[in-house]
């Protein structure tokens, strides 16, 4: 979801006014989502062979008894909050606690070049659905849709993670399998978290918007933990996707 980000943030933000011919040229980007979506998609599905009774002993199993989970539902209901909360700084929410959150935390949601104001946008309307899709997935045995759209909202966000590295002369670690497919072909499925970091610390960045130098612990713990929940999420349900398989019985109910 870069593109998002990006083509908006040129039209509305402070460089709205020297709008280019050249501009367009990043319009056939959005084209790359669609193919790849299709691309993803026609592949078969994967069949898993457990054994049925190692899989209804999984799917037994409530939220507490595991633990992993639990750890990331609670994740996923406090990522929800802070997409929520920046999502109303974007909009200009007038309470206190947004306004000491921007003057002390991250300026950067207030740059005129209205980039960072765009991408948490794009969290408050696609993250979180995301997010809560997921809680429900993580709490119901059965949801087989469960790993696809974990690795598309992932691959994004770790592509994004790799094109940060390349653009600082460093070489991104090689991923396999079908998490490397997502990763490369989702390249706009999620917006630059990893950006959003640099460009908020960046010395071209005006003063008045980079974090400050005593909140900079707080801001690079937060938004690391905001990135790597996804792809913690991918991984539980790739490499332990028991809980996600549907049973005959539940075949049969369809």
């Amino acid at each position: 979801m870069s593109i998002v980000v990006f083509v908006p943030g040129n039209i509305v933000g402070k460089y709205g006014t020297r709008i280019c011919p050249a501009f367009f040229l990043s319009i056939p980007y959005t084209c790359l989502p669609v193919w790849a979506g299709f691309r993803i998609y026609n592949h078969p599905s994967e069949n898993y062979n457990y054994p049925p009774k190692v899989i209804q002993e999984v799917q037994a199993k409530d939220l507490l008894r595991r633990p992993f989970d639990l750890i990331l539902v609670v994740c996923l209901l406090l990522a929800t909050g802070f997409c929520l909360f920046r999502g109303l700084i974007a909009l200009d929410c007038p309470a206190e606690l947004c306004r000491l959150y921007t003057q002390l935390q991250e300026p950067y949601l207030k740059d005129p070049a209205a980039y960072p104001k765009i991408q948490m946008l794009a969290y408050l309307f696609y993250s979180v659905p995301y997010y809560v899709i997921a809680l429900y997935g993580l709490v119901v045995p059965g949801c087989s849709w469960m790993p696809d759209i974990t690795l598309i909202h992932a691959g994004g966000l770790a592509q994004d993670h790799a094109g940060y590295f390349q653009e600082s002369g460093l070489a991104p670690n090689q991923l396999q399998g079908r998490l490397m497919n997502v990763v490369f072909l989702c390249v706009s499925e999620e917006t630059a978290q990893f950006s959003h970091i640099g460009a908020s610390l960046h010395a071209r960045t005006a003063y008045v918007y980079r974090v400050p130098e005593e909140a900079k612990i707080l801001f690079l713990a937060l938004n690391i933990a905001y990135g790597v929940l996804p792809q913690l999420l991918a991984y539980r349900c790739i490499y332990k996707p028991e809980f996600f398989i549907k049973t005959k019985a539940d075949e049969k109910v369809e």
